[in-house]
Order: C-alpha cells, then sequence, then structure tokens
C-alpha cells in the first residue's frame, strides 16, 4: 500500500503535513515530492507515468491558483488522483477548487475541500480499503473514535447547560 503526495509547492506543506499524518497512521506508506505541473511539467508527466510501476495506488495532489497539478498528473495515470485545493490569497482558494473540481470528462479527480487535508487522507484510506480488508476495519474503529468524541463532548456541554 504506497499513497504520493505531490504539491505544487513547498509552501503547501502545512496543509499537505496534514494527509501524511492520517495515511501514515493507517500504516500505509508514502512518497511526497514537490513537482510543479507548470514549471516541470516534464517531471509531472514522468512521475505520473511510472507511479503504477513504483507501487503507487492513490496520489494526492495539492495545489492552490491555478491547481492543474492533479489534472495533469491524472491525465498520464489510471492511478486515482485526488485534488486538494490549496487557499491562495487571490480568490481564497476557490480559484483552487474549480480548477480541480472542473476536469474535462474521462480525466477524473476527486477532490476535497480546500485546506482539507485530513480529508484527503481519509479519502485516500477508504479508496484503499476497497483492496485491503484490515484497513475497512481500521476505518470503523476510527469511526467509532469520533463518535465516542462526539458524545463526550456532548455529555459536556449538556452538564454545562442543564
Amino acid at each position: 500500500m504506497k499513497v504520493a503526495f505531490v504539491m505544487g509547492s513547498d509552501s503547501d506543506l502545512p496543509v499537505v503535513e496534514k494527509a501524511i499524518k492520517v495515511v501514515e497512521d493507517f500504516g500505509i506508506e508514502t512518497t511526497v515530492r514537490v513537482i510543479s505541473a507548470h514549471r516541470t511539467p516534464a517531471e509531472a508527466e514522468r512521475f505520473a507515468k511510472r507511479a503504477r510501476e513504483n507501487g503507487i495506488e492513490v496520489i494526492i495532489a495539492a495545489a492552490g491558483k491555478a491547481a492543474h497539478l492533479g489534472g495533469v498528473l491524472a491525465a498520464y495515470t489510471t492511478v486515482p488522483v485526488i485534488g486538494l485545493p490549496i487557499l491562495s490569497s487571490t480568490l481564497d482558494g476557490l480559484d483552487s477548487l474549480l480548477s480541480i473540481v472542473q476536469m474535462p470528462p474521462g480525466i477524473p479527480v476527486a477532490t476535497v475541500g480546500i485546506n482539507a487535508g485530513e480529508n484527503a487522507g481519509l479519502l485516500a484510506v477508504q479508496m484503499l480499503s476497497v483492496k485491503y480488508e484490515k484497513l475497512q476495519g481500521a476505518m470503523v474503529e476510527y469511526r467509532n473514535r469520533m463518535e465516542e468524541k462526539v458524545k463526550e463532548a456532548d455529555e459536556k456541554v449538556s452538564k454545562k447547560f442543564k
């Protein structure tokens, strides 16, 4: 099991690190790269074309502004690509989100919310859980822990206002 994290700039790393942590917490191997769709397009092509032979089963592509990275990678591989739009100063990340989500027919890129690194990581785990049964069980446990935290918070808040 291996998930690749590709970001257009190292300034995207704080958001990407949240996704990396989630994936690694599930015991999945990772590879992390900085590859620009616009400044290093040949490397983006090379990386995507070799993804499957390098054991990569899901790619998370983080980019801001024009955010073409996920689409460029998806054009060169059949490995599932998750787009992670990064908040930009120009349009509060809406430009990034729309650049990723509006892919042409035939080249899909799954897309999570702006700066939603945790959800990108969880979506990658869920994709892999289709193939790896142990991840399915781990996802159920994760959801159960999440549910318990909400119940604890509810109890605490309810007691405070009774």
